[in-house]
């Protein structure tokens, strides 16, 4: 969606435009279940926090400052809800476990399913900084520039965290196996 249509959208939305609203959410539903998920690692949560974001999006609309990217904004809520609801976790108890894979997959797809597993339990013990920008930048393929829209941090930043979760990923997915050291 190019910037003069995400504006458009925005002024729709602040006039309390239900199909308007219905489209916005249509536009960010999936990737932002998406990147909940990868910052997570449950799938109820994902949903519940996803819905979460765009209440506050409709809250917050009329609050939406024009000169960054619309999506870059709703990214941005669903990173910081993802934070709570990592922060609520820790204070209520231990974290769930990732979901398993149905137990009537075929090999390849139990095969690719483990390795799924393995990095997303990776992912979920990188610290919640890093782990958002790899699910950024790698799930949700935003650009660096995006990603320090997004974050709020300068693109130096974010490279430079990016390393720095890329090196832990690489380290953790040794230790459990699935990279050769």
């Amino acid at each position: 969606m190019n910037k003069d249509r995400e504006l458009a959208l925005v002024r729709d939305c602040q006039r309390g435009d239900r199909e308007a609203m219905e489209t916005l959410v249509r536009s960010f539903d999936r990737p932002v279940y998406r990147a909940t998920f990868r910052m997570l690692g449950n799938r109820d949560d994902a949903a519940d926090v996803t819905q979460t974001v765009f209440l506050k999006v409709f809250e917050n609309i009329h609050r939406f400052d024009a000169s960054f990217r619309l999506f870059s904004w709703v990214y941005r809520i669903a990173v910081n809800e993802a934070i709570d609801q990592l922060d609520r976790r820790r204070r209520d108890g231990p974290m769930p476990e990732t979901e398993q894979a149905a137990d009537d997959e075929s090999q390849d797809r139990a095969a690719a399913a483990q390795v799924s597993r393995e990095v997303q339990g990776a992912l979920m013990e990188l610290q919640e900084d890093y782990r958002a920008v790899i699910v950024l930048r790698y799930f949700t393929e935003c650009s660096y520039r995006e990603i320090g829209e997004i974050l709020q941090l300068p693109e130096k930043t974010v490279k430079s965290r990016l390393f720095t979760a890329r090196q832990q990923m690489k380290c953790r997915l040794e230790q459990r196996g699935c990279l050769a050291p």
